[in-house]
């Protein structure tokens, strides 16, 4: 006999309520049993709004106001919320086994064989996973079993996920220190200083050094002209293998399909994810040549030593088969040249006309606004540093804040320089939206000439919670 799960759980939430759940029943959820002091923060910047409609780049709120999402998944999200194309691949393979560990997916191999013609080099062979963290420690792994080395180089300010490994090779100590000690010989090295890169090598045999083309996290940092050459050039002068982390450039976000082919190079390694299933599907991957594959997994002994039991499932498959397709049809690393240009040129003005817009950076549409720091003068003293302490960690949030409560763009700093807001739209973004944005820029820096003039902008319950801290 069927039994009713409310009847001997009244409190079970079935999906059709969940889907229903006002603002306030939402965030007790999430107070009582995922993050609290997280929801209590998202709640002071008022980035706790329940949307219940997404399509493209454009959201809506319950009350059916429309915003922008200039954030776009933190670059997961290039082909835009809900793209009815990766739905109906999804639902194309429905009735398909979704998890077949007895047999190969012939899902999966079909997009391993897609991933290959769109790669650059001899790269071949692909392992696939969920998260770009999952990627990431695969990478490691690859290195390590096909070098026969530990060392692994990384650099600081970079960000390459928040698990064990992965954690490893991320260059924040914010995010280090509470987990030590974590994975044994890993260095770090300034990001855009390839002489470094040789000097270490020079003296040290090393598994593989990890680079991100763009440091997202780091703040929207593109390294100078020519440095993903010369550290390419200087791991294979020292048989190091080369680990590019694409997590967040790749699939066009930066104008072409990956950022690494803007310095005219292959890794050895590539990892990818975020866009990969289409905003839809989670998807991960690293991929690889054949040599680098063989030797770390090639026999029947070592093929099972790095296995996944969701990686390369079906759905997650047809989505990134779909994703493929839908990014060389409709060109969409050419549109995301094109327009993060403009889009460039215009912030770049906006930046001459007011100080507050210290700096402007970026590559395709993944550009960061760097916001200028107060001095630390008399107020700074007088609150025992708190100011300074403010302006340091939430200067960022507090003009995310603007943006998404006065002008309905939502937007988010970036974690590893929180003074830096990321602009990440959809690469289907309209010249209208982002004509919005630059609009919406230009008010909140003419009324904010300063920090003092942004804490005001700010709500006091910010300003009062953040100052105790």
């Amino acid at each position: 006999m069927a039994r009713n799960i409310k009847e001997v759980m009244p409190d079970f939430i079935e999906l059709k309520e969940a889907m229903a759940l006002s603002r306030e029943q939402n965030r007790d959820n999430h107070r009582h049993f995922i993050n609290p002091d997280l929801v209590n923060l998202m709640g002071l910047l008022n980035f706790d709004k329940s949307f219940v409609r997404a399509a493209g780049t454009t959201i809506w709120d319950r009350e059916n106001n429309e915003y922008l999402d200039f954030l776009g998944g933190y670059g997961a999200l290039n082909l835009g919320h809900n793209h009815p194309e990766i739905e109906a691949a999804v639902e194309a393979v429905k009735e398909l086994p979704n998890l077949i560990q007895a047999a190969p997916n012939p899902i999966a191999g079909a997009l391993a064989r897609n991933l290959a013609l769109f790669t650059p080099g001899e790269l071949q062979y692909s392992f696939f996973g969920n998260s770009g963290a999952e990627a990431v420690e695969g990478a490691l792994k690859l290195a390590r079993a096909a070098t026969g080395r530990t060392k692994i180089i990384s650099c600081e300010g970079s960000f390459h996920g928040k698990s064990f490994g992965a954690l490893s090779v991320t260059g924040r100590e914010k995010y280090r220190k509470p987990f030590a000690p974590l994975l044994p010989d890993v260095v770090f090295i300034p990001f855009g200083d390839a002489q470094a890169l040789e000097n270490i090598l020079s003296a040290n045999a090393a598994a593989a050094f990890i680079v991100e083309p763009i440091q997202g996290e780091g703040g929207i940092i593109v390294p100078p002209a020519g440095y993903l050459k010369e550290v390419r050039d200087i791991c294979t002068k020292y048989h190091t293998l080369l680990i590019v982390d694409e997590i967040q450039t790749g699939f066009g976000r930066t104008g072409k399909l990956f950022a690494c082919e803007l310095a005219g190079i292959a890794p050895d390694i590539l990892c990818l994810s975020k866009s990969f299933g289409g905003g839809i599907m989670p998807l991960a991957a690293y991929t690889t040549t054949e040599k680098i594959w063989k030797k770390a997994y090639g026999s029947t002994e070592k093929a099972t030593l790095h296995t996944s039991t969701f990686g390369g499932n079906t759905r997650a498959a047809a989505a990134g088969i779909a994703t493929l397709s839908v990014l060389f049809r409709d060109d969409l690393a050419r549109q995301a040249a094109e327009k993060g240009e403009y889009l460039l040129g215009k912030l770049r003005q906006l930046q001459a006309k007011y100080p507050f817009l210290k700096e402007v950076r970026g590559q395709g549409l993944i550009i960061g606004m760097e916001f200028a720091q107060p001095e630390k003068g008399l107020l700074n003293k007088l609150t025992g540093g708190a100011v300074g302490k403010l302006a340091g960690e939430y200067l960022g949030a507090m003009v995310a804040g603007e943006l998404l409560n006065n002008h309905q763009i939502i937007t988010a700093y970036t974690l590893n320089n929180p003074n830096v807001i990321r602009l990440e739209p959809p690469l289907t973004v309209t010249y209208e939206q982002l004509d919005k944005l630059l609009a919406a820029l230009d008010v909140i820096c003419a009324k904010n000439k300063s920090f003092g003039d942004m804490v005001i902008a700010s709500s006091k319950t910010i300003l009062g919670s953040l100052v105790k801290k």
